[in-house]
């Protein structure tokens, strides 16, 4: 489909992602089993399509401008067990099974600090 509507993507049943300027799609990761929020990050159409190909979570990783495999040098990936679409096809949340931390700094999910006041206090 050349130029899809706002009504083909909302109301439809095709895929019709919406890549923003830059090429990019959000990605929230959430554990499959927990449903804890583990990571944001930001797939391009060849992170989405390996992603879907492969099982295996990647991104486009916008620090190196390049596809990123998650786990490619830890080990820790994220198998991608169901992709969820928002309504306007431009987010998407990825239910995945992690295999170790997902963030780079050892902890189970990227979001484990909450904000008190002005202060961020570990979870």
């Amino acid at each position: 489909m050349a130029n899809p509507s706002s009504v083909d993507r909302e109301k439809g049943s095709a895929f019709l992602p919406r890549f923003d300027s830059q090429g990019l799609l959000s990605a929230v990761v959430v554990d499959a089993v927990t449903r804890e929020v583990l990571m944001l990050a930001f797939m391009d159409d060849e992170a989405l399509a390996k992603t879907r190909e492969t099982g295996l979570a990647h991104f486009h990783s916008r620090s190196r401008g390049k596809l990123w495999l998650k786990g490619e040098t830890s080990g820790h990936f994220l198998r991608v067990q169901e992709i969820r679409v928002d309504c306007d096809q431009d987010a998407l949340v990825l239910l995945a099974r992690p295999e170790g931390p997902a963030c780079h700094t050892g902890a189970v999910s990227c979001f484990y600090r909450k904000l008190e006041d002005d202060a961020l206090v570990p979870i």
